[in-house]
């Protein structure tokens, strides 16, 4: 008999990134007017994109994830997805 795959909160620290991060850090403010022009574009993008296939990496979080690597001098793709791993700031 095979059993139950359930996870307990006992065995991981789960941490609330909003709690860690601090308030007036710039990256706040900037999320905000980042966020703010991309929910400007969704009907623009709405159109680039087709009804059917598989979907894509929404073009917001690659906008997102290359505004990160611009203002941190991240080198490489490859470099900001390990940042991303363990820099909890870029979450």
């Amino acid at each position: 008999m095979c059993g139950t795959d359930e996870m307990s909160g006992s065995l991981f620290s789960y941490v609330n990134l909003e709690e860690r991060i601090p308030p007036r850090h710039p990256l706040r403010k900037i999320r905000q007017v980042v966020n703010d022009a991309l929910t400007s574009l969704d009907a623009e993008f709405e159109a680039l994109y087709t009804d059917f296939g598989r979907p894509s990496i929404p073009p917001e979080r690659l906008i997102r994830a290359s505004l990160l690597q611009i203002l941190f001098s991240v080198r490489s793709e490859r470099q900001l997805m390990e940042q991303m791993d363990y820099n909890l700031m870029f979450r």
